[in-house]
């Protein structure tokens, strides 16, 4: 049916390829480009045999020129990004330029401002609908999986959905003192910022990490929970009717906490550069090369992710309480495409989302968060691709 040209061969990368070549219908070719080549060249021969024709190709995201010149010399029918946040405008500004949809799974973020706003990339609206092409915005699992989720709710359970409560549970165990599920420098850019909750019209900010609750999440248990900002809420705020309140928690062990607050109180989490033997360097980047990456973590991580939304409501005038979550194994993740769970519960949804847009489900030129689009194709093939959801009308809430 179409070529997709994949951004990134890391973690989630490495699963988009798999999940793409496990749907050749759809994905009849892919190419897979990074700045570092062999990195594509090793996913490509780990699919060997694919019905799914792959080729490998090198490309440095932070360069529209660069980028134009690949989307040229491939014609892919969409590119799906899944390189680092700070990437996402100079790809949008390729696909304008050659008039190919685009994908992400995070939104942008300034390199030097841990600031997570769409307001960049909802910027590129208008250029997109007169270009005729749709650009699909976080198409990951949080943001993504969770905003269709609420689209979901909201079509078929409410007719106002006065609050939601994001919850996000990693009870996976890598073995290692301490290391991050997903890109450290992303990781710890997100939980070491201010945290904020939306209630009545407005964001509401809190000190990092300041608010807890505990929660017994279904096939995971009891699990300390922390109030983070979190870029859907942004997006749900203004998509999802008679919203009052949006809250995100996620899950820390207190030895990842130990460890995080040392590192902070050493400096090593700023990212304001610092003068090292004449040159400068930024703490957290250093961090990031000496820390477990993340995409090692497959073959040694144990244990469950448990990521879903509770609604609560009205339908016909009567109360409403929706419970809708995905519970992911890592040791199964890592059996089928040789990655941990918080790899797969991104890269399986940048799929969908790309099979949506080439099949026409998801469509329309304009730049669009998940929710903005008909749920129900995308929840089906969650069940079909490695994501079953699971749901309940009598939840325990979030208090």
């Amino acid at each position: 049916m179409g070529k997709a040209l994949i951004i990134g061969a890391g973690g989630v990368g490495s699963v988009v390829v798999h999940k793409c070549c496990q749907n050749p219908e759809v994905f009849e070719e892919i190419c897979i480009a990074s700045r570092t080549v062999a990195k594509c060249d090793a996913l490509k021969n780990k699919l060997a045999g694919s019905k799914t024709k792959i080729t490998t190709a090198k490309v440095n995201a932070d360069d529209v020129d660069d980028l134009i010149a690949l989307i040229n010399k491939e014609k892919p029918d969409i590119v799906i990004n899944v390189a680092l946040p700070y990437q996402d405008l100079t790809i949008m500004d390729a696909c304008l330029a050659t008039k190919v949809h685009y994908l992400d799974t995070a939104n942008y973020e300034p390199l030097d401002t841990a600031k997570f706003e769409y307001k960049w990339q909802w910027a590129y609206r208008e250029k997109f609908e007169k270009s005729g092409i749709t650009a699909v915005l976080g198409s990951g699992f949080d943001p993504g999986v969770t905003g269709v989720f609420s689209a979901y709710a909201q079509k078929h359970y409410f007719d106002e959905i006065h609050y939601i409560d994001i919850l996000d549970a990693n009870a996976g165990d890598h073995g290692y003192p301490f290391a991050t599920n997903f890109n450290p420098e992303i990781n710890i850019r997100e939980v070491t910022a201010k945290g904020s909750y939306f209630e009545n019209g407005k964001f509401i900010e809190t000190e990092p990490m300041a608010i807890k609750k505990v929660y017994n999440f279904p096939e995971i248990g009891e699990k300390d929970m922390y109030l983070l900002h979190h870029e859907e809420m942004e997006s749900l705020a203004l998509n999802i009717k008679g919203i009052k309140r949006i809250r995100f928690w996620m899950t820390f062990s207190q030895n990842y906490l130990t460890h995080l607050k040392v590192l902070e109180n050493v400096g090593m989490t700023s990212i304001e550069p610092i003068d090292f033997e004449g040159q400068k360097i930024v703490p957290l980047q250093f961090l990031k090369a000496v820390l477990p990456d993340p995409a090692s973590l497959g073959p040694r991580t144990k244990g469950k992710t448990n990521i879903g939304c509770i609604f609560r409501g009205v339908k016909n005038g009567k109360p409403v309480n929706y419970y809708v979550y995905n519970v992911c194994d890592h040791e199964e993740c890592y059996n089928e495409v040789g990655s941990q769970a918080v790899s797969y519960t991104t890269g399986v949804p940048a799929m969908i989302g790309a099979m949506m847009v080439l099949t026409g489900k998801w469509q329309k030129p304009g730049v669009y968060n998940v929710e903005e689009f008909n749920p129900d194709p995308f929840m089906d093939a969650l069940n079909k691709f490695g994501l079953p959801w699971q749901e309940s009308f009598e939840p325990e809430l979030v208090d």
